[in-house]
């Protein structure tokens, strides 16, 4: 359910199944499919500090906040007006507590002294831009254009980011298009591994649209793909698994072995 919020450019919807009531502008880019599965894709202990890249108005990053009540996020956004309501929708949805807005450009490198400190994370969450400059027409909305296209820096900035923001074998977690796959793959060599791939099916025997991937700094665990996650049915509402994870309830199965 979404209402405008009269006098302010902004609406009010519920996100993931109600748990979360989020503002974000009412044009441009929107919450939707892509961040209830990234903040599907991790499950941090108490403690543990999560940092949610690229946050937007904070849907992922809140959303893993309100199903894991006590780890630590921070929420990085670069623009201020969108990080601002970031900052809002934590409060609105009482977790100022633990969760923190970082307003921080994450293609430039973590350093003492800057608000991206290196070794601070536990996990990292990202969902960088799809596309590289000149592969689309760029959207009229600012926000939406830079949630969908690359500047001049690619998904190795991104990755060396979060890399340097890991402790060691922390845990990255991120959404792409297929076609990014040899690049991120690229990337991630020598740096990450156990690297776990999951594509994300529209429906059944379809192409997958998305990439869920989870790796692990400094593993040497090898490559694993994984069966799809299958969005919608026949008749075009979502399975039982997709629906769990856009109400919250379920959380991506990496098929991780059983814990001793």
């Amino acid at each position: 359910m979404t209402r405008t919020e009269p006098g302010t450019g902004t609406t009010l919807s519920a996100f993931l199944g109600g748990r979360l009531q989020l503002v974000q502008p009412d044009r441009g880019h929107r919450v939707g499919t892509d961040a209830a599965l990234l903040s599907a894709c991790l499950s941090p202990a108490a403690g543990e500090v999560v940092y949610d890249l690229g946050a937007g108005i904070g849907a992922a990053g809140l959303g893993l906040a309100i199903r894991c009540p006590r780890c630590r996020v921070a929420l990085v956004e670069i623009d201020p007006a969108i990080a601002a309501l970031a900052a809002e929708n934590a409060a609105r949805n009482g977790l100022v507590e633990r969760v923190t807005t970082l307003e921080a450009d994450v293609t430039r490198r973590p350093a003492r002294g800057q608000s991206l400190v290196p070794g601070t994370a536990d996990h990292v969450i990202m969902n960088p831009p799809f596309h590289l400059p000149g592969t689309i027409r760029p959207a009229p909305d600012a926000y939406r254009a830079g949630a969908h296209v690359h500047g001049q820096a690619d998904e190795e900035a991104w990755i060396l980011c979060a890399l340097a923001l890991l402790r060691a074998r922390g845990s990255l977690a991120l959404i792409h298009r297929p076609d990014a796959l040899p690049r991120l793959l690229a990337s991630l060599d020598r740096r990450f591994g156990d690297i776990r791939v999951k594509p994300v099916q529209p429906r059944a025997g379809t192409p997958a649209v998305r990439l869920l991937i989870r790796t692990v700094k400094g593993s040497r665990a090898p490559f694993l793909l994984l069966p799809p996650l299958v969005l919608h049915t026949e008749d075009g509402g979502f399975t039982a698994e997709a629906d769990a994870l856009h109400r919250g309830e379920a959380t991506i199965d990496w098929q991780d072995p059983p814990r001793a």
